[in-house]
């Protein structure tokens, strides 16, 4: 990761992907979408690995 690279919250992830707060949360909890990491009290995503999940959907359908 870059040290500038910024990090998405939750709410980024929600409005990007254009679904609901609560659906990124149980797909965190059910071990689908993204990797996510904890900053403190906080969940961050990574911009790269939002990108691998999404082309990994797009293999899995294709």
């Amino acid at each position: 990761m870059h040290p500038r690279e910024r990090l998405w919250s939750v709410q980024d992830l929600a409005e990007f992907l254009g679904v609901p707060i609560v659906t990124i949360y149980h797909w965190r909890r059910t071990g689908y979408g993204p990797r996510g990491t904890r900053v403190g009290r906080y969940v961050r995503y990574r911009e790269a690995e939002i990108e691998r999940w999404l082309d990994e959907q797009v293999e899995k359908v294709g």
